[in-house]
Order: structure tokens, then C-alpha cells, then sequence
């Protein structure tokens, strides 16, 4: 019998050990050290709203020359990339139908002011005379020579002298008009071009563009050259309804020439108030510092805008905020534990968020780890990522998804164990 117990005090003992082991497993070391997080600290700082639009480098003094009427170019003296000065002839025109052409319009508006001029004076002499028999009939009517009839027709001529002389000048004028916009095109067309059809460029500056080639006809769809002044250089854009209000002269806007790999500040110098008929947004002129190099026309550029400025507010990683249904919170550590502190948000920025409440300057904000967190959870601040990513998945006690985001519903709650010790 004494042997048969010594196998049972054996198992006994064995099942001790086994007990003892399970319940030193109850606290891990891994919830002892807390949940590893990195923090920074709540600060006042400026933030604004930021608009990105895309623009278009230009030389900010150019001038383009376009010949309208037909003509043949005899020869070339500049090629697009030279160097020209102000008063240097680019090529030569045949021109002998254009200056034909400009001739007879500069006859026919000479023509039709005149014809104007002739017909206002006789007409005008006529609403003249039946104004005066107007006088002369009322007259003799008042003194019984003539009858009631007699001064309504003389008042019926009136009129109509009146109507007449009002529709024919009217006609006249529509002439003139005429005449005057064909003459003011064939003016535009030879408006840098002498008497001997020597085209003059009107600026000194780069040759940006020149489609004229001797011994071929110029295009009329196409400008014959494009000449940029100077060093100096502007950007374009085009902003929506909503922010040509909030945009002023003198406002400055961060720009990036990618091509250029060159990024500035440039201010603005214009603003128009009519929207393009096309595409009904605003165009906006930047001017371009003086110090700026490198940049060439036609140029794509990156312009922010920064508007709705608030300053000395306190500003957190937009990151660093959860959402949960209609409410947005954060966590701060407060002695080696996280709290959960609902916050109000306004402007936002570039990766940044203003805080209206729900915060205070100085206080330690969580800004990775935090959507492990549940309030009170035990943590310690590491500054290392590796160390916050390996600690978080084991302690995850809190629904998220796999890119890290909070999955909604009501705020995180810590685990609590049951009676007994059995979680």
C-alpha cells in the first residue's frame, strides 16, 4: 500500500506546479510597461486655410505682332531665341495689297463722314423750316388766316422732318461705324510695320516666337512674332468663385515652378472682378520676386493661397485626431496614462488642425498609438516608430482597422477582467 501512494503524492505535486505556473500569467510584463505611444507637446502657432490652383509662368512685359491681311514675306532677319532691340527691323513685307486695302478703307471712312457731315446739314435745315412753319401757321391761325387743320399738318410735317432726319443720320452713323472698325483693323495689322513694309519690334527683348519665312505667306490665324521684355516674369491662374472674394492686392501665395525646381513667394497684382465666359472662373496675376531665376514662359506653376488666417491658436497633427459618429477626440498623458479629451476643430491646414477647445498649451498630446487607446490605459512614451508598432498590436484591445484608423461607435473602453482572475 505504501508504494501506491508514492505515484498519487507524485501527481499531486505536479499538479501544484502546473497551478502555480497558470497563475503567474495573469499580469504580463508587456501591460505592466504600458502601451507604448509618442507624444508632442500642445502649442500656439499660426495656421490658415490653403487653396491650391495651377498657373502658368509669362513674361510680365510682352508684346505680340500680328499682320492680319495677307502678305508675303521677302526675308527674315531674326530667328525666335535672338536677342532684339526696340526699333530693330525682324523681316520685310510685300505689302502692296494690304497698303491698297488700307487706302480704300482710309477713303471710305473719309467717305461716309462726310456724306454724314452733308446730309445731318440739309436734314437739319429741314427740321429747321417745318419747325418755323409749325410757328407761322399758329400765327395765322390765331388771327383767323388759318384753320385748325392747317396747323395740325404743318405740326404732322414737323414730325415727320424730325423722324427722317433721326433715321438717316442713324444709317450714316452704322457706316461710319463700319468703315471706322475696318480701318482700325487694317491699323492694328500694320501697326509695327513702315511704309516700306519692314516689320519694327516695338520692345527690346527675346524673340520668344517667329513664324515669318521668306519667300512664304504669313498666317493670319498665328501672332507673326512674339517678343518678351526684359527679365521680368508673372504668373497667371484662374480661382474659382469662392476664393476670388477672400484674395486682395498685396496678398502673398507660396508658388513652385517644378521645372524650375525653384518654390517662392509672390504677391498679387491683380484681380478681375468678370468671370472668363467659358470656364467662369477669375484670373489672378502674381508678380514674380526679381531674384527669381531660372523660370521661362510657359512654364507650369503650383500656387497656394493661404486665407482665413488665425493666429496664436493652439495647433495639433490632424493625424492625432479620432472621430467617433459626431464627435472628435484625442488623448493626453497625464501621469503615465491616457485620458480622453473631446475636442472642437477649425481651421484646417496643411496637416495640421486648430483646436478651439478641449485642449490647453503645454499638455502631451498623443500623436501615434493613439487609436490603441482607451481611457486610463497605462502608457510610456518612447520616440521611436518601431517600438510603438510592435506594442500597440499586442495590446490592441480597441476595434480599429488595419491602416490604423478608429472604426467609429462610442469611445474605447479598457478590458476588464472577470472575477477569479479569468479574463
Amino acid at each position: 500500500m505504501k508504494d501506491q501512494r508514492i505515484p498519487s503524492l507524485l501527481l499531486a505535486a505536479a499538479l501544484t506546479l502546473t497551478l502555480s505556473a497558470c497563475g503567474g500569467e495573469e499580469e504580463t510584463p508587456q501591460e505592466a510597461a504600458g502601451i507604448a505611444v509618442q507624444v508632442q507637446t500642445v502649442l500656439a502657432d499660426t495656421i490658415a486655410t490653403e487653396n491650391r490652383v495651377s498657373g502658368q509662368i509669362s513674361a510680365d512685359n510682352s508684346s505680340t505682332i500680328l499682320i492680319s491681311s495677307a502678305a508675303k514675306c521677302t526675308d527674315v532677319y531674326f530667328q525666335a531665341g535672338d536677342l532684339v532691340e526696340a526699333g530693330d527691323i525682324l523681316c520685310t513685307l510685300d505689302l502692296g495689297s494690304s497698303l491698297s486695302s488700307y487706302n480704300a478703307a482710309r477713303i471710305n471712312y473719309n467717305s461716309a463722314v462726310q456724306s454724314y457731315q452733308d446730309q445731318q446739314a440739309i436734314l437739319d435745315k429741314q427740321v429747321q423750316l417745318a419747325q418755323e412753319n409749325v410757328a407761322n401757321t399758329q400765327a395765322l391761325f390765331e388771327i383767323g388766316a388759318a384753320s385748325q387743320l392747317e396747323v395740325d399738318q404743318a405740326e404732322v410735317n414737323y414730325q415727320t422732318a424730325v423722324a427722317t432726319r433721326n433715321s438717316t443720320l442713324s444709317q450714316l452713323e452704322a457706316g461710319i461705324q463700319s468703315a471706322q472698325s475696318s480701318l482700325d483693323q487694317l491699323d492694328t495689322a500694320l501697326e509695327n510695320v513702315d511704309a516700306s513694309g519692314n516689320v519694327i519690334a516695338p520692345i527690346s527683348g527675346t524673340l520668344a516666337t517667329m513664324n515669318a519665312q521668306a519667300g512664304s505667306f504669313i498666317s493670319n490665324s498665328l501672332p507673326l512674332a512674339v517678343i518678351e521684355g526684359g527679365e521680368a516674369m508673372k504668373v497667371t491662374v484662374s480661382v474659382s468663385e469662392v476664393l476670388v472674394p477672400q484674395l486682395a492686392i498685396g496678398d502673398e501665395a507660396e508658388v513652385t515652378v517644378d521645372a524650375a525646381d525653384q518654390t517662392f513667394t509672390a504677391a498679387v497684382r491683380s484681380v478681375e472682378r468678370a468671370a472668363n465666359a467659358q470656364t467662369s472662373l477669375y484670373t489672378v496675376t502674381l508678380t514674380v520676386p526679381a531674384d527669381v531665376s531660372g523660370l521661362l514662359s510657359g512654364m507650369f506653376a503650383d500656387v497656394t493661397f493661404r486665407t482665413n488666417v488665425s493666429e496664436n491658436t493652439l495647433v495639433i497633427p490632424s493625424d492625432a485626431i479620432l472621430t467617433s459618429e459626431d464627435t472628435q477626440y484625442v488623448f493626453v498623458v497625464e501621469d503615465d496614462a491616457a485620458r480622453y479629451v473631446e475636442v472642437t476643430a477649425g481651421l484646417t491646414g496643411n496637416g495640421v488642425t486648430e483646436v478651439l477647445s478641449g485642449l490647453t498649451e503645454g499638455q502631451q498630446l498623443v500623436v501615434v498609438g493613439q487609436q490603441y487607446l482607451a481611457d486610463g490605459d497605462p502608457v510610456r512614451i518612447v520616440d521611436g516608430t518601431s517600438g510603438v508598432t510592435d506594442t500597440a498590436e499586442g495590446d490592441a484591445g480597441t476595434a480599429s482597422d488595419e491602416d490604423g484608423t478608429d472604426t467609429g461607435g462610442t469611445p474605447p473602453e479598457k478590458n476588464t477582467p472577470t472575477e477569479g482572475g479569468e479574463a
